[in-house]
């Protein structure tokens, strides 16, 4: 039994992981919003549905795989702080919202707030305020790098947060009639 466990935690985080992987493929030409967005969505739908554990691994290896797959970031000075960054907003959500518990509206409107702050603050802070200034790049890129990790950060894990409001509570319903059938 806990053989069967361990295989259904590595399938479930190497699915989640891999639809982050497909995600960041197929909608990178459509920009940092709308990527941005699903990423968080699913950093917040691994968290809730699969636990601590899957999101750190998600979370972790989401900007290390993108960097090595061509879809960003550029910098990998910068990998470890993204991965803060979404560490920090996944771990959030686990804790405030909870694994499963996705029907309390305060406890989700609390998540959305802090987790996307967060994230925000550690991705502005890192990359902006610290990294920016010490990768000493041209002051063009700069002001691309340094827009990217600003409030547009902010903005797509809110929206992402909002999109898993309307998605979570249809999907565990489904999830756990699924459970019961078998």
């Amino acid at each position: 039994m806990k053989n069967r466990k361990r295989v259904l935690w590595v399938t479930n985080t190497a699915i989640f992981l891999a639809l982050l992987i497909i995600a960041q493929a197929v909608l990178k030409s459509l920009g940092q919003y709308v990527l941005g967005t699903v990423n968080n969505l699913i950093f917040i739908l691994t968290a809730v549905l699969l636990g601590f554990g899957s999101s750190v691994v998600v979370s972790l290896l989401s900007p290390l795989l993108a960097f090595f797959l061509g879809f960003g970031p550029a910098f990998p000075q910068i990998i470890p702080i993204v991965m803060l960054g979404n560490l920090a907003f996944s771990t959030i959500w686990v804790f405030i919202a909870g694994k499963g518990n996705n029907t309390n509206v305060l406890r989700f409107c609390i998540s959305t707030a802090i987790a996307a702050v967060s994230k925000f603050l550690i991705l502005w802070l890192g990359i902006v305020v610290i990294a920016v200034p010490l990768l000493s790049l041209p002051e063009k890129q700069a002001a691309v790098l340094s827009a990217a990790f600003s409030y547009p950060q902010l903005i797509t894990a809110s929206l992402g947060s909002f999109l898993a409001f309307f998605i979570l509570p249809p999907l565990t319903r489904i999830l756990k009639k699924e459970k019961k059938q078998n």
